[in-house]
């Protein structure tokens, strides 16, 4: 099953360019905002599994939102992958990984136009992103899938400098200007994958590949994530969570290479689409003005 938000309303999508409205097909029982869904989701899913009427509305990417646009929570997980610890010039090790959170107003949509910082320094992190689709507490790995909604695509863009700004890192901060969270384009549940602990990932910049990778290489897994962080925290329905990235980003070039104005940055995974994110430049800062947009 897919899920999309189109115009801020909940679609089920029976092709990629149609899909029905929910609200309509289910007589008013879910929807119409995409974040009721989550919060009848095993009741939704039922429905769903028993659908056979064709689309009827047609699927326009450009017009679809992020397919969580409401969670009460943003997970994120740094160095998630060992090729991308070295890169990033840290020891590798097969540790848990650093958790943070990207701030709910830099989520947006799969095809969407972002302004970069006057600092300049904005990498790129094509991840799998899981939503939540049943919340809890203390969830033990082998019932993790159960959990999950579906997968989506996310970057999780970084402003480099204000990241490590001051005496401690400010990764949620650098990582959270307006756009820095693009998701979609649809909700993929997991069951359409042969392997939902193996799928392909990367991105390419105006065509030049830049990242490919496998989420097999994880060194904690989609249900070890769940589990760790479920041990802590509550799960709430619509939860976001970026998985990690593999290796290939900017900051790992030599020369360091970031986004400029201009650009075109596609993120692709496998079984689920890919998202397009264009960056444009900001507005030069004022004298004695901090230099973040």
């Amino acid at each position: 099953m897919r899920l999309a938000n189109l115009k801020n309303r909940a679609v089920l999508l029976t092709s990629d360019d149609q899909g029905l409205d929910i609200h309509e097909a289910s007589g008013g029982k879910f929807g119409p905002n995409v974040a009721d869904i989550y919060k009848n989701w095993s009741e939704f899913t039922a429905w769903a599994s028993n659908v056979k009427e064709a689309g009827n509305i047609s699927i326009d990417q450009a017009q679809l939102g992020a397919p969580s646009p409401e969670p009460e929570q943003i997970f994120a997980i740094g160095l998630n992958y060992q090729a991308h610890q070295k890169e990033a010039g840290y020891k590798v090790t097969t540790e848990l990984p650093p958790v943070f959170t990207k701030w709910r107003s830099s989520l947006t949509g799969p095809n969407t136009e972002v302004t970069l910082p006057d600092r300049g320094n904005v990498d790129w992190e094509c991840e799998l992103v899981v939503i939540i689709g049943v919340g809890g507490r203390n969830i033990a790995p082998e019932n993790a899938w159960q959990h999950v909604a579906g997968l989506t695509i996310g970057q999780d863009l970084s402003e480099r400098k204000r990241q490590q700004f001051g005496q401690a890192p400010q990764y949620s901060l650098g990582k959270s200007f307006g756009g820095f969270a693009p998701i979609g384009p649809w909700l993929v549940t997991p069951d359409q994958f042969a392997d939902p602990n193996s799928i392909k990932l990367g991105s390419d910049i105006d065509g030049m590949p830049q990242q490919n990778g496998t989420t097999k290489d994880m060194i904690c897994p989609v249900p070890q994530l769940l589990e760790f962080l479920s041990k802590i925290i509550e799960f709430r329905p619509g939860d976001i969570i970026f998985t990690g990235t593999p290796a290939g980003v900017g900051m790992g070039q030599d020369p360091k290479r970031f986004l400029k104005p201009g650009e075109n940055l596609r993120s692709w995974i496998e079984g689920i689409g890919e998202i397009n994110t264009t960056f444009r430049a900001g507005k030069p800062a004022e004298s004695g003005v901090p230099a973040d947009n």
